[in-house]
């Protein structure tokens, strides 16, 4: 199976804010970003794909649908709640350095099994982004699906194949309408390309 991991595109809010999974709509860079994003897929053909539930991964993929010949319409979009980002709790929507350093600190320091106030560790994030490879894989072996996500939903796979500590998650560089290619097959999963 193949995934074609894509992160959404910029959001309309201000820099340095903490967003999560907070529902931020798109930029009014979209559309550029979308015309940009369509020529790095080319014309790769899906089996299906799949989206995060929040709007800025929904509209992604309904406008990818809309404008590329992947033979999907939006009602073939599969909304799967494990793709969305981290859950940062009572960090959501604040600015970066508005949250207490000490608390910020103690956390950066083991955010794959620390969470923040009423939020997940990226332990969970990665628990669930395993759950979705592995479910999907059973049904989808010879496939490439597309999967319309997140940043540290990708960097959670990247690390799952790699084995790479999940404290190690920030050395990956995941830009927006990013394009990562994965591979899982027998027992020796690959990335092919990330963040393109």
């Amino acid at each position: 199976m193949k995934l074609t991991l894509v992160r959404h595109t910029t959001l309309d809010i201000a820099p340095h804010i903490c967003y999560g999974q907070s529902d931020v709509d798109v930029s009014a860079n979209f559309d550029n970003e979308r015309l940009a994003l369509q020529r790095k897929l080319g014309d790769t053909q899906f089996d299906a794909i799949y989206t995060s539930p929040l709007r800025r991964c929904q509209q992604l993929a309904r406008a990818l649908c809309h404008h590329n010949d992947f033979g999907f319409t939006a009602d073939d979009i599969l909304h799967d709640h494990r793709l969305k980002e981290l859950n940062f709790g009572d960090w959501e929507m604040q600015a970066w350095d508005a949250i207490p350093r000490d608390m910020f600190d103690v956390w950066a320091n083991d955010y794959a099994n620390l969470a923040p106030p009423n939020g997940e560790t990226f332990s969970q994030l990665h628990a669930r982004a395993k759950d979705f490879v592995d479910e999907v894989a059973k049904d989808a072996q010879n496939q490439h699906l597309l999967v319309i996500t997140h940043g540290g939903f990708i960097r959670a796979l990247i690390a799952e194949v790699l084995q790479m500590p999940l404290k190690r998650l920030f050395r990956l560089s995941i830009s927006h309408a990013s394009v990562t290619l994965l591979e899982f097959k027998d027992d020796v999963p690959k990335v092919h390309f990330m963040n393109l």
